[in-house]
């Protein structure tokens, strides 16, 4: 007997919606965990991008892995490590503490849509998404483990959101916001839309090209394989939006997408941004963050938008403003608070880099260069400790976590802080799009205390840099430093570019 097509039984049998005997529909999908309302009861109209049987899932996942950890074995004995420019071992350091972790939290926000959504094919594709980001939080753990013999600082992709460091301060209260305190509904909209197929997705392209130009094959193969996932079950939010805007929910999915999407890209600038326009290897860099986010997010992303029955969100032209200009601000503040993080931050800074940074950012030298000139010239001074190490802690916006460094320190100077008094607490804010994040649900926000609200309660001890260090985890052999421990000052006192 001839098999069927899948395309003549798929819808049928993953179709597994029934009218419940022994408990309420409400019992069975609280409102708070599912967030769907009787509005969106029609679940007819949910049909998933990609249909997939666990059968195909497995062959497929299998063949990806299979591909992934055989590179790795091969290249195992390779000196890639010893071979690569510093800022890139830098880079890798950076990934593997800030993702691995995050990926294992994303199997709780896939989880709870499998368990709370209505929709059938919706449970089916945030089934595969679990079983997706167990696999990519297992396999970024694993490959980043081999780097552990070389430096105490790759420790962190077990430790980092173990800590209290800053990044990872920050880290947490976005996933923690978007993926596991949320109802399946706003998880949906806030991180497969806005964050995945708003962000991760192209980003681990980029990051897959930089590092088969940096060498570095085993890192390509690895980020490659979850890029094909997360290109699977990013689709879970785009045709919800399309059933609450048939259903009339298109401001409240308006308001979640407005949310999710600032806040991803605060994190996603910061860390990413300065990543790809300072610690990539000049002669490598193919593209600029501004000219990747114009062309592989926003222009694309803009039209998935409107596709789906959305507007472009009210701070539009500020961001599209915002990607040619926080990068460079949030560089400096990652450069001189270097010993806050956790990998040996790259300054960026060699003549050619700047060279690069003016014809990609006109008019780079006069806002951020300026300040640069002056580290250049401590630095050259040998007054490494006096003028170009931090004594104290930056403020920190109460919303995304990110020290307050928006605008340019140049002629147009543009940093404020934004502020807002609630319930007789002053809030700080780095944007006007923080502080409405904020006004939108000040009780999921207004308990949490930033860094510095915990340096003034009290409980960093000693009230020092050096104490805030130790609160943060991070011991000798791990406290950040500069990439190329100042070699790329010389580049300028050859070419007489310090005064």
């Amino acid at each position: 007997m001839a098999k069927l097509k899948r395309s003549d039984w798929y819808d049928f049998t993953r179709d597994t919606n029934w009218t419940p005997k022994y408990v309420s529909e409400e019992e069975l999908f609280p409102q708070q965990m599912c967030g769907m309302t009787d509005a969106m009861d029609d679940w007819n109209s949910y049909d998933e991008p990609y249909k997939q049987t666990y059968t195909d899932y497995v062959k497929v996942q299998r063949e990806k892995d299979a591909g992934a950890y055989s590179v790795r074995a091969v290249l195992e004995r390779s000196k890639m490590w010893d071979n690569a420019p510093a800022p890139w071992r830098s880079v890798l350091i950076q990934h593997y503490g800030a993702i691995p972790l995050a990926e294992y939290a994303a199997c709780t926000a896939e989880a709870h849509m499998t368990r709370f959504s209505k929709a059938p094919g919706m449970r089916n594709m945030a089934t595969f998404g679990c079983l997706d980001e167990m696999r990519h939080g297992q396999m970024q753990a694993y490959f980043g483990h081999e780097h552990v013999s070389k430096t105490r600082q790759a420790d962190w992709g077990w430790k980092a959101y173990h800590t209290n460091e800053w990044a990872s301060i920050a880290s947490r209260h976005f996933f923690d916001d978007m993926m596991t305190t949320r109802s399946a509904v706003e998880t949906a909209i806030g991180l497969t839309f806005a964050f995945e197929t708003g962000f991760t997705n192209l980003q681990f392209l980029a990051l897959a090209a930089e590092a088969g130009d940096a060498g570095d094959h085993t890192f390509a193969s690895l980020i490659s394989s979850v890029q094909t996932d997360e290109a699977r079950h990013a689709q879970i939010g785009g045709p919800l939006i399309r059933h609450m805007v048939e259903a009339g929910e298109t401001e409240r999915a308006q308001k979640m997408l407005d949310i999710g999407l600032w806040r991803a890209w605060k994190l996603f600038g910061t860390l990413t941004g300065a990543s790809m326009d300072y610690m990539a290897p000049v002669e490598l860099r193919k593209h600029s963050f501004k000219e990747f986010m114009e062309e592989w997010i926003v222009g694309q992303f803009e039209r998935q938008i409107i596709d789906v029955g959305l507007q472009k969100p009210w701070y539009w032209e500020h961001w599209m403003k915002d990607i040619g200009e926080w990068q460079h601000s949030v560089q400096i503040g990652l450069w001189f608070w270097r010993p806050t993080v956790w990998w040996d931050h790259a300054a960026g800074m060699g003549p050619a880099e700047r060279d690069w940074l003016e014809e990609k950012y006109p008019g780079w030298n006069d806002k951020w260069g300026k300040v640069w000139d002056v580290i250049i010239r401590n630095v050259a001074a040998g007054e490494i400790e006096e003028k170009v190490m931090p004594k104290t802690l930056p403020m920190v916006c109460n919303m995304c976590q990110i020290p307050i460094a928006s605008g340019n320190p140049g002629g147009e100077w543009s940093v404020k802080d934004y502020q807002l008094e609630q319930d007789g607490r002053l809030y700080h804010f780095c944007s006007e799009q923080c502080r409405w994040v904020f006004e939108q649900e000040p009780a999921r926000y207004q308990g949490h205390l930033d860094l510095n609200d915990r340096f003034l309660a009290g409980e960093i001890q000693p009230p020092t840099l050096e104490g805030a260090l130790q609160y943060m985890g991070l011991a000798p052999g791990e406290i950040g430093d500069d990439a190329e421990r100042y070699e790329w000052i010389k580049k300028f006192t050859r070419q007489e570019k310090v005064a």
